[in-house]
């Protein structure tokens, strides 16, 4: 499989598709017991051509995707592994040290700062960024980014920094396409977009209108629902991370990369999913009809 890629400011480029080691592979504590059943499916998922594999200091999953990437044999330079600094913000250096040596690497190709609202405020938020900044000039990090990131949170960054984020990896699908003109402007600042939950509509998020356009559209590109809303995002360069608990559905979230919708079908999405709200992560940070 050949995952197509975005270039991004920095010169580096990202596989549109991403295997992601959170929600469905989440631990409570980080130091829970490894998971055998994940390293296999991530070694499966590498072999089979994931190689944007996604993970964080805070799912504790890094240990996992350590070995699996061992166990693969697949050479380092083909790989894309993204991980984030959540508890450690304020020692960004160090966190990058103590996830590389869980993950067996010398470097990641992007770390993102994962959650604003954890730091609190927007001094601590540029302190952080500075330690990202440093840990991308000792080139233990490619390419550096954000997570969970919103406009005034990214215009405190932009007050300070020297390096820009290159990516803001966040909630996104048909029911949460982020107000304002979020996207746009992110992008007119160099910022691409990466997406989880992708697939909301469908496991969490039953009961809009996209019930029954999702279906239909299944059928006339003879692929699953999760391939519709997944080519939904690649169509328009944002890059979802997704996850699996099974090689079955690696199978299936593989045909997304060779399914191109139709301009208007895309459009369609998009029109019926702005019809309804729906957010899973962060509720306690937003009103009910907020869709920033």
């Amino acid at each position: 499989m050949q995952i197509p890629t975005l270039p991004l400011t920095d010169g580096n480029a990202i596989p549109k598709l991403g295997f992601g080691t959170g929600t469905a592979w989440y631990k409570d504590s980080p130091e829970d017991p490894l998971s055998p059943q994940l390293v296999e499916l991530l070694k499966a998922a590498l072999l089979q051509g994931y190689v944007h594999i996604d993970t964080a200091d805070s799912y504790g999953t890094e240990r996992e995707v350590g070995l699996a990437i061992q166990k693969s044999g697949i050479p380092r330079e083909k790989l894309f592994i993204t991980t984030k600094v959540q508890g450690g913000w304020k020692d960004v250096p160090a966190a990058l040290d103590a996830s590389l040596e869980k993950l067996g690497l010398e470097y990641v190709d992007l770390y993102l700062l994962h959650n604003p609202y954890v730091i609190g405020s927007n001094e601590g938020i540029q302190a952080a960024w500075k330690g990202l900044e440093i840990v991308k000039a000792q080139g233990k990090a490619k390419s550096i980014g954000i997570s969970n990131f919103q406009r005034h949170h990214i215009e405190a960054l932009l007050e300070t920094c020297t390096v820009k984020p290159v990516i803001n990896q966040l909630e996104f699908y048909p029911y949460l396409q982020r107000s304002n003109n979020f996207v746009p402007w992110m992008r007119e600042h160099g910022i691409e977009v990466s997406s989880f939950k992708s697939l909301a509509p469908i496991t969490v998020g039953r009961g809009g209108p996209l019930d029954d356009l999702l279906p239909s559209l299944a059928s006339k590109y003879r692929v699953s629902e999760s391939v519709i809303l997944l080519s939904w995002c690649m169509g328009q360069n944002i890059i979802p991370i997704t996850t699996a608990s099974s090689q079955s559905r690696l199978d299936e979230y593989r045909i997304a990369t060779e399914t191109k919708l139709k301009p208007a079908d895309v459009e369609q999405i998009s029109q019926e999913g702005s019809k309804h709200h729906f957010r899973w992560w962060g509720k306690d940070f937003f009103g009910p009809d907020d869709r920033s």
